[in-house]
Formats: structure tokens, C-alpha cells, sequence
């Protein structure tokens, strides 16, 4: 049987996050819902997306070593489609079982979404093209004579930036269970606090003194390659992926989520970072989410709680969302910047591309230069410069910046005009 992924039409709820990927590639505890799947699926993994993804996707996927990945083509076998936004717990893998030994067709849903979709090839090869655009209930509603409804009430999606929050500490800790008393590839000499064994260390790591590691809030994972300057703390649960730096004195706290070729200073907690992002300095991130490619300037902080000690209320779609959590911090768009000293009020979003500077008191639309605080106004970015910059940052990591991306970028930033226009961002040179 294959698994696809496909993306519903509430994939902007997400955004930033999903500016630059489809749901299912996003962190959900150590891996996104692609690394899930291939490592389930026996034969072909399928992936729908938005046309605009296409090129970028099939480079990165092949540049990244990804094999039997096929991006919006026709299935011709029976198929499991499931929705991107899935978070691939405990409950999801019993559905998952109970699925593949169940004949027939079947559609799951979690209050009125459409949470997995079992289909035999001829239904397959019927709904293979309206999956290649994300897909609204409406296609679903069209084949439910053909299928058996299921409802699965203790399913959990990530519909909201916040809802990938509350669920990492502890998908990094359910993730980090097979490491648990794994034979070390490295020697390190390391304070522990706690059972060793909630601690692995890959090849190759590098531990300076005075590091200390607390194992009793979880479990720690330090990939290949890592550095930790000496000072150090870190506290389960914790991924850090390979050839990270974790900078002198910095405090990783508990529900850290830190991707490949990061550098981390200062406090981070609660918090997930993709690959290739930056944050050396002293500053706080906590309760956040922080996509590709970002640099964290000096001193930058963000707020995660209201004085009020009350929920967080976010806009999303320019309606007011209760969060229904008190620790909410910002969720930054890939390649996003901030400045020295800047001041995060509590969940914001920063658009992808975007500089931010002083006080950021409201979100940030994409490709936007932000200094409100300091007596700018908002302005558009030169789409060249945003390109240039990228390439620029990633050649610091030794990365190519493929046609397939700069491209990518050209068509958000056309497709981003609109938020840029309501939120009144000007065009022409930057000033303060």
C-alpha cells in the first residue's frame, strides 16, 4: 500500500511555517511527517503540494538524498492519503494499524477535517488530481457514497503555528526512546544529572568542561559533529542535530527542538529551530518556532506571557483566536532577521524574509523592513537584495542557492503583495 500526504486548504493558518513548505514538512518533535512516512512506507511515498513548491521541493528532496519520493503524480495502487497536519503520536500509529488491516475504502475524520483517506487503486487513480492542489472537504464530501466513514476523536492536528508548540516536548520525548541507553559513539566527559542512559552523545561530538546535562526532566540527544562550549546546560528533553554549536554558557532548557548546522547562545526553551538558523548571542527564545535559514541578533527576546498571566490570542485570516495557552512566544519565517536588541511581544508572527528592529509590537508581513519603534515606516524589500542576502548566508554554510529556490522566493514575494498592502508597507529605500 503507499502513503501520500496532501495539504487541505487551511494550509496559511500555519504561516509563516508553511510560506516555503507544506505542513508535513515542518518539526513535530525530531522528525517532520516526510522522515516519518518513508521510514514506514514498504514501497512509494506520494507528496501533494502546491504547484509553486514543485521545483524547489524535487531539488531539495534529491539534494538531500530522499529516494521513491514522487511529487504530485498519479497513484495507481491502493493508497493511504493522509493530511499533513497529522501529528504522528501514539493515538495516530493505532489508527495507522488498524487501517492497513481493514478492507475496503475509508475516510477518518476528527471533527469536520479529514484526517487519513483509505483508497482502493481504482478510487486512487479517480482522486489522484484533486489532490495536486490543496484540497478542501468539498472533494471529500463528492466520494463519501464510496467510502465508510470513520471518526477518530483522539487524533491531533497542527492547525495553528501554536499547536506545534504544545506538542514538542513531548514528541521529543516519545521520539528519543530509542536512544535510551544506546552505547555512546563518542567519548565525552559530561555532568549528568539523572540516568545516563536518557542521554546519547553521536560520533564525533565535542563536549568542553563544565557542561552539564539534566536527564531527569527527559531525554537528551546530541547529533554528530555537535559542539557544546563549556558552561553549558542542557535540559531533557532536547534534540540537538549535527554539526550544531551550543555556545559557552548557553541555558537550552527543557522542550528544546534544535535542527542541523544551528548555532544556539543565550537562553532557548520550548522551542523549535530549523536547520542552518542562527541565534549565537545572549537573548531569550521560548515557546517559538523558528523556521530556516534565520539569524537571532544580538540581545533579541521574546516575550511568551501576557502580564496578565491570560491566554494568547493570535490573528489568523484577520480573526482573533483564543490559543487557550499562557506561553506563547513568535513563530519566524525562513529567512528572517532581527537586529541587535529587538523586543518580541508575545505571538507575533514574522514573515518570511523579513527584517525586524526595536520594539515588534504587531506581526510582521513578509519581505517587510519593520522599525516602527524607531520611527520608520514599513518597507517593501528589493526582491534582488532578499536573494542576494540568502545566497550570501548560505554560502557562510557552504550551500548552493539552486535557480529552483531563488525562484521559489520571486514567486512568494509576488504572492505575499497582498498581506505587504494591507499592513500598509511602502516601496522605496529604507530610512530611520
Amino acid at each position: 500500500m503507499y502513503i501520500a500526504l496532501f495539504e487541505d486548504t487551511d494550509y496559511d493558518f500555519l504561516y509563516p511555517l508553511t510560506h516555503m513548505r507544506p505542513a508535513y514538512a515542518l518539526r513535530i518533535g525530531v522528525y517532520s511527517l516526510i522522515d516519518r512516512v518513508t521510514k514506514l512506507a514498504e514501497d512509494k511515498v506520494f507528496l501533494y503540494m502546491r504547484d509553486y513548491l514543485i521545483k524547489y521541493f524535487e531539488w531539495r528532496l534529491n539534494h538531500e538524498g530522499y529516494k521513491n519520493i514522487y511529487i504530485n503524480k498519479e497513484v495507481d495502487e491502493e493508497t493511504l492519503f493522509i493530511n499533513g497536519k497529522i501529528v504522528f503520536d501514539e493515538n495516530f500509529e493505532k489508527l495507522l494499524s488498524s487501517l492497513k488491516e481493514r478492507k475496503g475504502n475509508y475516510i477518518v475524520y476528527k471533527d469536520n477535517e479529514v484526517v487519513a483517506l483509505k483508497a482502493s487503486s481504482d478510487l486512487a487513480r479517480e482522486l489522484s488530481e484533486y489532490f495536486t492542489k490543496p484540497v478542501s472537504l468539498e472533494v471529500f464530501e463528492a466520494v463519501k457514497e464510496k467510502v465508510e466513514k470513520i471518526e477518530a476523536p483522539d487524533i491531533k492536528l497542527v492547525r495553528f503555528p501554536w499547536d506545534v508548540i504544545k506538542v514538542n516536548s513531548e514528541m521529543i520525548a516519545r521520539d528519543l526512546k530509542a536512544y535510551y541507553g544506546k552505547e555512546w559513539e563518542t567519548s565525552a566527559d559530561v555532568k549528568i544529572i539523572g540516568d545516563p542512559k536518557n542521554v546519547y552523545i553521536g560520533k564525533d561530538v565535542e563536549i568542553e568542561p563544565y557542561v552539564v546535562i539534566e536527564a531527569r526532566t527527559g531525554p537528551v540527544y546530541i547529533g554528530d559533529g555537535t559542539k557544546v562550549q563549556a558552561g553549558a546546560r542542557i535540559e531533557g528533553p532536547t534534540y540537538i542535530g549535527k554539526d550544531t554549536i551550543i555556545v559557552g554558557g548557553a541555558q537550552v532548557r527543557e522542550g528544546s527542538n534544535i535542527g542541523d548546522v544551528c548555532r544556539v547562545g543565550g537562553e532557548f526553551e520550548e522551542s523549535v529551530m530549523h536547520g542552518f538558523s542562527n541565534k549565537y548571542h545572549a537573548g531569550f527564545i521560548g515557546h517559538a518556532y523558528v523556521c530556516e535559514w534565520v539569524n537571532i541578533g544580538a540581545m533579541t527576546t521574546n516575550s511568551d506571557l501576557k502580564n496578565t498571566y491570560g491566554t494568547v490570542r493570535l490573528t489568523i485570516r484577520g480573526q482573533k483566536i483564543d490559543t487557550g495557552m499562557k506561553k506563547v512566544g513568535c513563530f519566524i519565517g525562513d529567512m528572517a532577521k532581527t537586529s541587535i536588541g529587538a523586543y518580541i511581544y508575545t505571538g507575533k508572527r514574522i514573515g518570511i524574509a523579513s527584517q525586524i528592529h526595536g520594539y515588534i509590537t504587531s506581526d510582521v508581513p513578509s519581505f517587510t523592513f519593520y522599525a516602527k519603534s524607531l520611527g520608520g515606516v514599513l518597507v517593501e524589500l528589493y526582491i534582488d537584495s532578499v536573494i542576494e542576502t540568502q545566497r550570501r548566508m548560505k554560502a557562510r554554510r557552504k550551500q548552493p542557492l539552486p535557480p529552483e529556490e531563488a525562484e521559489l522566493i520571486r514567486k512568494l514575494f509576488e504572492l505575499t503583495a497582498p498581506e505587504r498592502e494591507k499592513a500598509g508597507v511602502k516601496k522605496g529605500r529604507i530610512s530611520l
